[in-house]
């Protein structure tokens, strides 16, 4: 193309090495009608001063896919393209300084062997005679993956480039977008400033890659796209004498990375306070700018690198480096359509690793926005996951001062952000931050973790081995089990449906019959057509035309667009209710003698029984009272109105001293349902789970004649399962699970563990995973030898197809 076209089936938005990775990989899937608008030059922005580290191993199987991809690709580029890629597989370093470090090392190094990475765990001996020029006195382990590597930055942006335009694409620089053009809920196109003045592209498709200028382009169509830029700070020596090729370093203990490259080495850093840029905007003729020195807040790095490596000590300053990029509230970068504006998809945001993540992430945007679903699970980098306050700058600014310097701080289980806090409170936050509670936070959402005893601090002190609220977890868990506790789920996204047309759209969307009388309580999913599990939720039928439907609260903004993306043509209206109620849930044995002190209404079986919804009184108030569980336990969900929440709360409390209730937080929560076995969407559910292999096929209903995914439950059916959920207890009482540790069957690694905790009343660590089972009958599954491999030690387990704790739901329906 040698001219701005006035229509494209896509236009891209912006020459990084993001926006040039999607131009390729559509132009690729065959939609050569694709347009790439660069505002001053390709890779002007960021990509230009990236560090062009390529590291293949990421926290999760699906992002370890991606970057594994982006290597495969650049390898294969210069091939395709000419272009020089500079990709080198020169193999990474990890040290380790403090046995929690090394703790994490070894990990991640079992994360490796689950998503077949090849690492190795090598020895302070072995570090120093790869890299010789390292002081390893202090250092206490290591890991080394040796197809890891680096490359130029900016040719691969070239080389990406110049593979869209051999496939058709046109890539126009000096092209400045200045709006996206909607009609009816939906893109139209862009308007644009060129040298030949402005102009209009209409188009299907957009796709904001504008990096650190994404999140204000956004902001013009209502797009949610929470970044933030930071100074990110590099130095590069002289040439030194005898320097030969080594391995990418990192020593995150330092907050530093090492890279040689032509002879010359150089030091970047990710410091743990970092220094947020660009508050009043971005001017005008950026371009290929750097930003000003501050060797002061670079110093302390410096200073750790002269003794970590002591030729920097005479080593010359060829080039002192700051240049800006984008970060995100969690660390993680955004992919997909956004859920406000139908067409209007996003790839920004990528917290310094937009080099190894490009590749993947272009492959993985192209196939979704081509086929009209993704590849696999992405819900980690997934847009919905960000809530709309999010765009706030002030809280941007506050939060992404730590985010940067996250990167390579200890990910200790359970680590909980400290900045930008207290944005959404529950009406009763005031009362347990007296009580003794201690805070997380989840979709801005304050919510007690756990509770201090008093006297006790309340403060996480973080650990790889049992935390210091274990004991407090267990006196809560305890109390779940043998009396009852109380917990505040105000954090429940609420969704209400009505209308005439509401049952019939439910019906369409859910996997369970929706048709039951006003009161009832049904658990359901939404599947994709996939048999994939999009949502795991209650649904309540309030009336004869309304309906609530409760969603965690990380999955709201992703549940709402899910539903109204598939409306159609029923006629119901969808309201997000979440701040209208907080939830009270009132659990274990004694719930049913606790609520009887408080409300005169009859709890009993016969009265209430389990999967039912009413409006009770209680204290002075008035509540509905669902009687479902999270924890595997008799007990019911308060939804109070959120003016009444207090005083509800204080009467539950005063009643509550007389049966000993205990407050109780997140973290038994959780404990509670893995013991229960219970799924969590995200961890052990997502849209590339069948619904049947996650044992969840009880939701689906096989008489409704039509629903979304029904097609690939009867296939599924019909074929049998190639895997199943498999719960899992650790025989020895000490290791603890978290997330990803190796399931090994018979010796064999066949997968990650989707979520674990410790299960105080089972008297063990108990975790899930999937395990395959093609052809093989329950029996055949149970009979192997099961162990779980935690840092590289490998733990005798017992499996069960079935709930360990109350596998007959006895407790829950007594």
């Amino acid at each position: 193309m040698s001219r701005i076209p006035d229509r494209a089936r896509a236009v891209v938005i912006g020459g990084g090495v993001s926006g040039c990775s999607v131009a390729y990989h559509l132009a690729k899937a065959g939609w050569t009608d694709v347009v790439l608008l660069e505002r001053k030059q390709l890779t002007c922005g960021t990509t230009w001063h990236a560090a062009g580290l390529i590291g293949q191993l990421r926290g999760s199987q699906n992002m370890t896919r991606l970057a594994k991809y982006s290597a495969d690709l650049y390898v294969k580029l210069e091939a395709e393209t000419g272009v020089a890629t500079g990709m080198r597989q020169v193999g990474s370093i990890s040290v380790a300084l403090t046995k929690e470090r090394h703790e994490e090392l070894l990990r991640q190094a079992t994360v490796a062997r689950i998503f077949d990475v090849e690492v190795h765990e090598i020895s302070p001996a072995e570090v120093k005679a790869r890299y010789p020029h390292l002081e390893v006195g202090d250092v206490v382990g290591a890991v080394a993956l040796p197809l890891d590597g680096q490359c130029d930055p900016a040719n691969i942006a070239m080389a990406l480039a110049k593979g869209a335009r051999m496939r058709g694409a046109g890539i126009f620089e000096g092209v400045k977008v200045t709006r996206v053009t909607t009609a009816g809920g939906r893109v139209s196109g862009v308007d644009y400033e060129g040298a030949e003045g402005p102009g209009h592209i209409a188009a299907d498709v957009v796709i904001n890659c504008g990096g650190m200028w994404g999140r204000d382009l956004a902001a013009q169509n209502g797009v949610t796209l929470p970044l933030h830029a930071c100074e990110h700070f590099y130095l590069v020596t002289e040439p030194i004498d005898g320097l030969c090729q080594l391995p990418v370093l990192r020593v995150p203990d330092e907050c530093a990375y090492y890279k040689q490259d032509a002879g010359k080495m150089m030091l970047g850093a990710f410091e743990p306070k970092a220094k947020p840029w660009g508050m009043e905007g971005i001017r005008e003729d950026f371009c290929f700018d750097t930003l000003p020195e501050d060797f002061d807040h670079f110093q302390p790095i410096l200073e750790a690198a002269m003794h970590r490596m002591p030729l920097f000590q005479s080593a010359g300053i060829h080039t002192f480096f700051n240049g800006p990029e984008s970060f995100t509230p969690d660390d993680r970068y955004y992919l997909g359509e956004a859920p406000e504006v139908k067409g209007y998809w996003i790839a920004a945001g990528y917290n310094s690793i937009g080099i190894v993540s490009s590749g993947g992430a272009g492959m993985a945007l192209a196939h979704w926005i081509t086929e009209g679903e993704p590849p696999f699970d992405l819900w980690e980098v997934d847009i919905r996951r960000a809530q709309p306050f999010q765009k706030n700058r002030r809280y941007l600014k506050e939060r992404v001062t730590e985010t940067l310097g996250l990167l390579y701080a200890d990910h200790f289980p359970y680590r909980q952000v400290v900045t930008a806090r207290g944005v959404r409170r529950s009406p009763i936050h005031e009362h347990l931050k007296a009580r003794g509670a201690v805070f997380g936070e989840v979709a801005g959402w304050e919510r007690a973790n756990w509770f201090a005893d008093p006297g006790q601090e309340r403060e996480y002190r973080y650990s790889w081995k049992r935390q210091n609220w274990f004991d407090n977890q267990k006196a809560e868990h305890m109390a779940v089990r043998t009396g009852v506790g109380l917990f505040d789920m105000t954090s429940f996204g609420k969704i209400r449906v009505e209308g005439p047309g509401a049952l019939a759209f439910l019906n369409r969307i859910s996997s369970a019959q929706m048709d039951v009388e006003p009161g009832r309580i049904v658990y359901t999913m939404f599947l994709n057509e996939r048999g994939g599990i999009e949502a795991d939720l209650t649904v309540t039928r309030l009336s004869e035309t309304a309906f609530l439907a409760v969603v965690p609260g990380a999955t709201l903004t992703r549940n709402l667009a899910w539903m109204r993306a598939n409306l159609g043509d029923d006629f119901a209206v969808i309201t997000d209710v979440t701040a209208a109620e907080s939830v009270l849930c009132v659990m274990g044995p004694k719930s049913r003698e606790l609520l009887s002190k408080v409300s005169p209404n009859d709890f009993g079986n016969a009265s209430h029984p389990f999967g039912t919804a009413r409006e009770i009184e209680i204290g002075l108030g008035l509540a509905r009272a669902h009687r479902v569980t999270y924890v595997g336990e008799l007990g019911w969900e308060l939804y109070v109105s959120a003016d009444q929440t207090a005083h509800v709360f204080e009467a539950l409390e005063e009643a509550g001293a007389e049966v000993g209730l205990k407050l109780c937080g997140l973290h038994t929560l959780d404990s509670c349902r893995i013991e229960k076995a219970y799924r969590h969407w995200g961890h052990d559910i997502t849209d590339e789970d069948h619904v049947l292999e996650a044992g969840l096929g009880f939701t689906v209903s096989r008489k409704k004649p039509a629903f979304l995914g029904r097609e690939a439950v009867l296939r599924k059916q019909e074929a049998g399962l190639s895997r199943r959920m498999v719960q899992f207890r650790l025989e020895d009482p000490e290791p603890l699970l978290f997330h990803n540790e190796a399931v090994v069957r018979d010796g064999r690694i066949v997968g990650p563990v989707t979520s674990g905790n410790y299960g105080h009343f089972l008297g063990g660590a108990v975790g899930m995973g999937y395990v395959p089972c093609a052809g093989q009958s329950e029996a055949e599954v149970l009979g192997s030898t099961y162990e779980i491999e935690v840092a590289g030690v490998r733990h005798r387990a017992v499996a069960s197809l079935v709930p360990m704790h109350d596998p007959k739901s006895e407790r829950v329906r007594g």
